[in-house]
C-alpha cells in the first residue's frame, strides 16, 4: 500500500498580511471579469490579499500567452503530499498532479534524499566554508555523466520487462514533451528518407514547437505542415464511462479510412503518431482495439508507430505504461511528465535503427540529459520499485469512476470517461450558462471550498467544457473518497 505523504497533515503557516482565521471565500465573492474582455483578467478573490498581491505582480510582468486559461489562478506557498497551500493557510486537494507531473505527491521525502544523493549534495552541504562544491555538474553539454549512463540504462530497462516494450533500445533525451515529439518524427522521416507523410491523430495534442505543433491538432489548425494527414480517432465511441465499458466497437470505417488515405499517399508514410488517450481535447479514451488497430497496420506497412506517451506515462493510466493497458507494441515510446516528478525532461525510447539514423548535432540541444534531470529520474524509478504504485492505482480506479460518476445527478454534468488515474468530466448548459461557463463555475466553487477552508485544486477547462481529475497517485482511498465527497457537495451549491 502507498501511504500518502506526511504533508496531507501539515499544519497552515500563519498567514501573511492577513488572518488565516476569516471564512474561505465562496463562488459569489469572486472578482467578476469584465464582460468585454472575456477570459482575459486574472482572476481574485477579496478574502486572498497575498495571493491577489502576486497575481497582480504577475499579471503585471507577464504575458498572458505563456499560461492557459484558468478562471482562478491558484497561488501556491507550499505543497506537501497529495496538497497545495495558499498564502493565506488555506488548504487544497491536488487534482491536476501539475498537469500529470507530481504522480509521487510533491516533494516526497525519500524522493527528496534520493535526488539529493545522486546529485551528492547532502554530503556537502553541510560544509559552508567553500564557496563551491565539488559535485557533479548541473550541465554536461558535449560531455557525459555516470548518472545520464544509468539513466538511460534504466530507463530502457524498464520500458523493455514491461508486455509491449521489447523495442525499446535507444533512448534521445530531450528537455520537453514537444522535444522529444520533434526528435522522434525527425528520425522516423531519417529512417525512410523517401517517405515524407506523417500521420497524426486528429485533435490529438504533441506540443507547440515545430513539427510537434503540425501534428497537433486537426485540418484546420493554423500551423499546419503538407506532410502531415490526420485520421479520425473514435470519440463517439468512448464519450462516457457506459459507452466505453459496453464492449461494442467496430473498427472497419477506421481501417477503410486507414487504407484509403495509405493509397492517397502512394505507400509513402513514414511514421505514425498517436497518443493511448486524447488528452487536451477532452479525456477521450478509446477501445483498445482501435489502438491495436493503428499498431497491426503500421507493422503490415513498415510504417514507424509513435506512441506519445508524455501524459499516460508512470502508472496514470494504471499500469506503468498505457501501451500495456491496452496491448500495442510501439516502435518509438515518448516519455516525461511524471517520469521525474516535477523536474523538465523527457525521452524518445524505441527501435536502434530507427533513432540511429540522426547523427552528430541533429538531436542535442543545451539541457538533453543534464544531470539534475538525470538524478530526478533515477529518484523517481527508485521510489516506484520500491512502492506497490500500480496496484495501488487499481485499487483507486474504481473508487474514481464511482465518485466521479456521481456528478452526473447534477443538471450540469452531461459524460465522465477516463481510467486508472486521470479522468474527465464534461459539462453542459445549465441556468443560462453555457458549458463552457458552468466548467468554470465549477472550478470556482471547488477552489472556494467548504466553511473549513478547504478546498479543490483543478486547472482550466479542457476543450472549454471538460475538468480534468487527476490527483498524486499517492492519494489514500479514504482521502481520494473523501475529496470526492467535497468536490459533490461544491457543486452542488451551484444547482
Amino acid at each position: 500500500m502507498v501511504r500518502a505523504a506526511a504533508g496531507g497533515r501539515l499544519a497552515p503557516r500563519r498567514a501573511r498580511r492577513t488572518t488565516a482565521r476569516c471564512r474561505p471565500p465562496w463562488p459569489g465573492d469572486l472578482v467578476q471579469k469584465a464582460p468585454e474582455e472575456p477570459d482575459r483578467t486574472v482572476m481574485a478573490m477579496p478574502r486572498e490579499p497575498e495571493s491577489s498581491r502576486i497575481r497582480r505582480v504577475i499579471e503585471k510582468f507577464e504575458i498572458r500567452g505563456q499560461r492557459t486559461y484558468t478562471p482562478v489562478m491558484t497561488v501556491f506557498d507550499r505543497s506537501a503530499g497529495i496538497f497545495h497551500y495558499t498564502p493565506e493557510g488555506r488548504r487544497l486537494y491536488d487534482f491536476a498532479s501539475g498537469v500529470l507531473v507530481a504522480n509521487l505527491g510533491h516533494n516526497p521525502r525519500n524522493w527528496l534524499k534520493r535526488l539529493m544523493d545522486y546529485l551528492g549534495w547532502r554530503q556537502v552541504l553541510q560544509d559552508d566554508t567553500a564557496a563551491y562544491v565539488p559535485v557533479v555538474p548541473l550541465t554536461a553539454y558535449n560531455g557525459a555523466t555516470e548518472l545520464e549512463a544509468l539513466a538511460s540504462e534504466r530507463l530502457i530497462q524498464t520500458v523493455r520487462a514491461q508486455p509491449g516494450g521489447a523495442r525499446a533500445q535507444k533512448i534521445i533525451w530531450a528537455a520537453s514533451g514537444s522535444e522529444a515529439v520533434q526528435k522522434a518524427l525527425w528520425a522516423a522521416l531519417a529512417y525512410r528518407p523517401a517517405r515524407t507523410f506523417i500521420w497524426a491523430t486528429r485533435d490529438g495534442f504533441h506540443g507547440k514547437k515545430g513539427l510537434a505543433e503540425a501534428v497537433t491538432g486537426n485540418e484546420e489548425s493554423p500551423n499546419r505542415d503538407p506532410r502531415v494527414r490526420f485520421i479520425s480517432f473514435p470519440k463517439e465511441e468512448c464519450i462516457d464511462v457506459t459507452v466505453r465499458n459496453s464492449g461494442q466497437f467496430d473498427p472497419t470505417p477506421y481501417e477503410r479510412e486507414l487504407e484509403q488515405l495509405w493509397q492517397e499517399c502512394d505507400g509513402k508514410v513514414a511514421c505514425l503518431i498517436t497518443e493511448p488517450y486524447l488528452g487536451a481535447a477532452g479525456s477521450f479514451h478509446p477501445p483498445a482495439a482501435y489502438l491495436q488497430l493503428l499498431d497491426r497496420f503500421c507493422k503490415e506497412h513498415d510504417i514507424v508507430f509513435i506512441l506519445d506517451e508524455i501524459q499516460s506515462c508512470f502508472c496514470r493510466t494504471g499500469p506503468m505504461f498505457a501501451f500495456e493497458r491496452y496491448g500495442v507494441e510501439p516502435d518509438i515510446v515518448l516519455l516525461g511528465k511524471a517520469m521525474a516528478n516535477g523536474v523538465p525532461v523527457s525521452v524518445a525510447v524505441g527501435r536502434a535503427d530507427v533513432l540511429d539514423t540522426l547523427d552528430y548535432g541533429e538531436a542535442s540541444d543545451t539541457f538533453s540529459g543534464n544531470p539534475l534531470a538525470c538524478a530526478a529520474v533515477l529518484a523517481t524509478l527508485d521510489c516506484y520499485e520500491a512502492s506497490g504504485v500500480v496496484a495501488h492505482v487499481g485499487g483507486l480506479e474504481p473508487i474514481m469512476e464511482e465518485g466521479l460518476c456521481r456528478l452526473k445527478e447534477l443538471p450540469f454534468v452531461q459524460h465522465v470517461r477516463g481510467e486508472g488515474m486521470v479522468w474527465g468530466v464534461e459539462t453542459c448548459a445549465h441556468g443560462g450558462r453555457d458549458a463552457h461557463e458552468m466548467a468554470c463555475e465549477i472550478i470556482r466553487a471547488c477552489y472556494a471550498g467548504n466553511e473549513e477552508g478547504t478546498g479543490i485544486h483543478l486547472i482550466g477547462p479542457l476543450a472549454k467544457r471538460v475538468l480534468r481529475v487527476s490527483p498524486p497517485l499517492v492519494i489514500g482511498k479514504d482521502e481520494a473518497a473523501q475529496a470526492l465527497e467535497l468536490m459533490f457537495e461544491l457543486c452542488s451549491r451551484l444547482v
